[in-house]
């Protein structure tokens, strides 16, 4: 079914979402599955097809506290996933008092649309990016990096806010959330089956394997496939969760603010300058713009900034600058000169100078220097000379 405008394509988007995670927890059975078959396969001498069959009995044993642990393992991520993310990034809670520019335009554009206002979070870092996270409205957060409020003005920094508060409103941010953290129970318990494989774990029983015909060693190899096959998907579903969704989050910042060419300007700044170092590939995954590239696009969790830029400009009526080059902060142009910026003038230079040159030249002052001559002679006017008195 086609989708048409911005409203019916978030809806498609969350119908497609559903089911991507009903897939992620589908691939929670494949992987018990895939146990029941290599357990069975170790401690039965069978044929291909009976192993399989109880194999398949075990699943549907099984399958009550799967569910169950499956859901366990949300309801603590639930509780705890802002916690842990706070601990990778850095990221701590600010008040009106601390960032009243930041509060005040965050504030503005909740009130313009009736939306619970996020907390806002602030991590000390020199990337230029910013993320959402949470899974409910008393949870909800807003995270910005100190380098991004020092170097986009008011209306970009509002364009990133209202990228993030789309993403919010969407229901973007609990999808994510939810699908790193059956991704991340996935790829757990995959890495666990092939340690406990390859490092000692199953090597007590393959004697006993060789011993038996081929049944076990065709079944075992089919777990490891299934296994490969469900880390693989569990992989490609969180990037189609996060991809699809940065081109409805920019149209929705310039609804929020009517300011397209903004929206723009901000990419582009952000633009290559985005990376967050330590921080997890889940957490990039939810950033305005994840850097970290795989083969080509197929593999990014985000569409790139000209593509995103070129649909702002062709639906948006926006004006693309090109990219935009960022002066070097003031960190990095200390270290680049190896001045000492306490000693640099008003403009940054070593000495500060004027129109009638430096200031070394001049002495300390900033005036210019008194004409030479005499001491002992007096000054003269247009009514004649001056004794001073």
């Amino acid at each position: 079914m086609a989708a048409y405008g911005l409203y019916s394509h978030i809806q498609s988007n969350r119908r497609r979402s559903v089911a991507l995670l009903v897939g992620l927890f589908f691939l929670v059975y494949v992987l018990v599955y895939a146990g029941a078959l290599t357990a069975e396969a170790l401690s039965v001498d069978a044929d291909l097809n009976t192993l399989m069959q109880r194999a398949w009995s075990d699943l549907i044993s099984a399958a009550p506290l799967a569910t169950l642990g499956t859901a366990l393992w949300v309801v603590i991520a639930y509780f705890f996933h802002q916690n842990m993310i706070d601990a990778v990034t850095g990221g701590r809670a600010v008040t009106r008092g601390e960032q009243p520019r930041l509060y005040n335009l965050l504030e503005n554009l909740c009130i313009s649309r009736g939306i619970t206002m996020p907390k806002l979070k602030v991590m000390e870092s020199d990337a230029l990016n910013a993320f959402a996270t949470g899974m409910s409205d008393k949870q909800y957060s807003i995270t910005i990096t100190s380098a991004l409020l020092n170097r986009l003005d008011d209306a970009e920094v509002e364009s990133v806010l209202g990228h993030e508060l789309t993403h919010i409103r969407n229901g973007d941010v609990r999808m994510m959330v939810i699908a790193v953290i059956i991704a991340g129970a996935i790829s757990f318990f995959a890495e666990l089956f092939f340690r406990l494989w390859f490092y000692g774990g199953f090597r007590g029983s393959r004697s006993s394997d060789d011993r038996r015909g081929g049944g076990a060693g065709l079944a075992i190899l089919i777990a490891i496939a299934l296994i490969v096959v469900a880390y693989l998907l569990s992989f490609l579903i969180r990037l189609a969760l996060s991809r699809s969704r940065e081109l409805l989050a920019d149209a929705g910042s310039v609804e929020l603010t009517k300011n397209p060419d903004a929206m723009i300007s901000a990419l582009r700044k952000i633009e290559g300058r985005g990376e967050l170092p330590g921080a997890t590939s889940a957490v990039m995954e939810m950033c305005l713009d994840n850097p970290r590239e795989g083969f080509g696009e197929l593999f990014d969790t985000h569409p790139t900034v000209e593509s995103r830029v070129a649909a702002l400009v062709k639906f948006a009526g926006g004006h693309d600058p090109g990219p935009i080059a960022l002066p070097p902060q003031a960190s990095e142009a200390g270290e680049e000169t190896g001045d000492d910026p306490a000693a640099a003038g008003p403009l940054g230079s070593s000495a500060a100078s004027g129109p009638w040159g430096s200031a070394a030249e001049n002495g300390s002052g900033a005036l210019p220097p008194e004409p030479s001559g005499p001491s002992s002679e007096p000054s003269s006017g247009p009514w004649g000379p001056h004794t001073g008195g």
